[in-house]
């Protein structure tokens, strides 16, 4: 199947015992068993449900793994992958990532004896010199959170599997539709299905997908184990949202291109971090392993003032003041204050992350309107 039929039909199978085409919502804690252990399947609702099988057997196409896990938030996911760990065991982590991954690491698991080293992998090669016999896995982001740095899949893979490392990615920003890790050599995919996956801002979720079937086996202990599992409406709210993820994420690359070069070319904006410019760092490498470059935006303007930031960010209209991204309608946020307040100021600003940077998450709008709306919250600067 193309990526299109496989967002509407892969893993999904018309209910047998009514017919209906759409995955029932299996609003139930527990299942009636014939006799103890003989059942049809599911026993109880953290272990298993319908909705969520359904669900995760969707994602795991779109991903072209094998195995897919669904948690109650992104956190949740990248917790079960850090729990596959022991104290004392390193991980090596792209140093631009969503604070909240940052803050996870740092403020949770290194509590527990895990070290995490926060290096730039913009230079893979560059990674060996970190790696020691604690190592046991590396985590990237591309596109990063929020600087929309580039790292080369293929090539951190080929250093995970010389060394025997766990290679996980966190895929959020450019969705299966633009990337497939698991292709490129990555052992593990993470979504925040919150984001572009649900993508109409009424979902919380977070995902795993993979390959090997005894990283499956214990990443499910986990989820079992722990806990974090989502409710079966949640899981009909993504599968219904995946249906259009193809459609959307079309509107969300061209109207990402037209708001990307119309900031380049506005007076009084000073840079604008978006993987489809040719002077973009690791432009190639984008275009190597994505399809489009996806509708995520940071700018800074002239002059690095946090008011001017902020004055553009009280007068936008069509781009709402809000956390999160991926859904439908414009999100504008200021990461410095917002989803990235977690890491201290001068860890931020290592990587290009200024008081002032504005993120963009473009929405599927007419874009005519959404730069009219950019022109006249800037013109109040």
């Amino acid at each position: 199947m193309k990526f299109g039929t496989k967002a509407i039909h892969a893993g999904i199978e018309p209910d047998p015992s009514t017919g209906a085409i759409m995955t029932p919502i299996f609003q139930t804690s527990t299942y009636v068993q014939k006799s103890p252990g003989d059942h049809q399947g599911y026993e109880y609702s953290r272990t298993h449900n319908p909705t969520r099988t359904a669900l995760q057997n969707n994602l795991a196409a779109l991903e072209n793994g094998k195995f897919g896990l669904c948690y109650s938030s992104g956190l949740g996911a990248i917790d079960a992958i850090i729990k596959l760990l022991n104290p004392g065991d390193e991980v090596i982590s792209t140093n631009d990532l969503y604070g909240g991954s940052y803050r996870i690491f740092t403020k949770v698991f290194e509590r527990y004896g895990i070290k995490f080293h926060f290096i730039s992998m913009e230079h893979p090669q560059d990674i060996e010199k970190y790696i020691t016999s604690r190592t046991k896995l590396i985590w990237a982001e591309t596109p990063t959170n929020p600087m929309m740095n580039i790292i080369d899949i293929e090539e951190i893979g080929k250093v995970a599997k010389k060394h025997q490392l766990l290679f996980a990615v966190d895929n959020t920003f450019a969705t299966p539709f633009l990337q497939n890790p698991l292709d490129l050599g990555a052992d593990m995919v993470m979504h925040s299905v919150t984001k572009y996956l649900g993508g109409h801002s009424d979902v919380v979720m977070g995902a795993i997908v993979l390959n090997d079937a005894q990283l499956a086996d214990q990443l499910a202990f986990i989820q079992n184990a722990c806990g974090a599992t989502p409710g079966p409406q949640d899981c009909f709210l993504v599968l219904r949202g995946i249906k259009t993820l193809h459609l959307r994420m079309e509107r969300h690359c061209y109207n990402g291109r037209e708001i990307a070069h119309f900031l380049l070319e506005h007076p009084k904006v000073d840079k604008v971090y978006w993987p489809g410019f040719e002077s973009h760092p690791n432009h190639e490498i984008a275009k190597k392993q994505m399809r489009d470059f996806g509708g995520m935006i940071s700018f800074t303007i002239k002059g690095d003032s946090v008011d001017d930031a902020k004055k553009v960010l009280e007068n936008l209209h069509y781009f709402s003041l809000a956390e999160s991204l991926g859904g439908v309608e414009s999100l504008c946020g200021h990461p410095a204050s917002m989803t990235h307040a977690s890491i201290p100021k001068e860890e931020r600003e290592k990587v290009g992350l200024l008081d002032s940077l504005i993120r963009l998450s473009v929405g599927i709008e007419d874009v005519e309107d959404l730069k009219a709306d950019l022109e006249a919250a800037l013109a109040k600067v």
